[in-house]
């Protein structure tokens, strides 16, 4: 009965300290979806890499992004992502080829540039990782395991800079083996943006092949 009572105590201390590591990861990520939404605009570029040891490839990433409320514009090895809040226009400037696609806000927990800022706050459970110094910066890790059994997403590591609250790098590492990471090179906010940033214009893609899929 003694050994029983043992194990009860530990058993619920270990639960109070998950709990505890819990609720400080989604304290921190809620202060940092906050800072994130306080700003117009944000624009960042970024360096990253996609790799798969078991289909061998390793492939480097960079570009850059604009964001504002859920719209972007984004590069990515040349390639350009426009979204107005409803359609996505993928510019294809090798090929001249642009292909127009409407999305719907489905609640998908997939990451793309229009939530990177903010895909954390729902379907994830949270928990505090470790801390590194990076170049004098304080960055504090936090692990998401997806609720849904059935998720694309292992887990994901989520750095976030101590002092800033702004995200500094992201690993994401699927159940397929892909590893993908981003991080951020830099990072601005409220920069004035052209009018027309996230609007798409058809007359400055004269005989481009344009296709409207849905």
């Amino acid at each position: 009965m003694k050994n029983l009572y043992l194990l009860l105590v530990v058993f619920f201390a270990f639960a109070k300290a998950g709990t505890a590591q819990s609720n400080q990861a989604s304290k921190l990520l809620d202060e940092v979806a906050a800072k994130y939404k306080s700003y117009d605009n944000v624009t960042f570029t970024y360096k990253g890499n996609l790799k798969n040891s078991k289909a061998n490839f390793d492939t480097d990433l960079q570009g850059e992004a604009k964001l504002s409320g859920n719209k972007y514009n984004a590069t990515y090895n040349g390639t350009t992502y426009m979204y107005d809040g409803r359609k996505l226009y993928t510019i294809n400037r090798e090929d001249e080829q642009v292909t127009i696609a409407t999305q719907n806000n489905d609640g998908s927990e997939m990451i793309n540039p229009s939530n990177i800022m903010t895909f954390y706050q729902k379907g994830y459970n949270k928990e505090l990782d470790i801390v590194q110094n990076v170049k004098g910066r304080k960055i504090q890790y936090v692990k998401l395991t997806p609720i849904k059994s059935g998720s694309d997403y292992k887990n994901i590591l989520l750095g976030i800079d101590a002092n800033t609250k702004h995200i500094y790098n992201t690993i994401i590492t699927e159940r397929s083996g892909t590893v993908i990471t981003f991080t951020l090179q830099t990072f601005k906010t409220n920069e004035p943006l052209a009018k027309n940033c996230f609007t798409f214009d058809p007359s400055q893609y004269k005989n481009w092949d344009i296709e409207e899929m849905n």
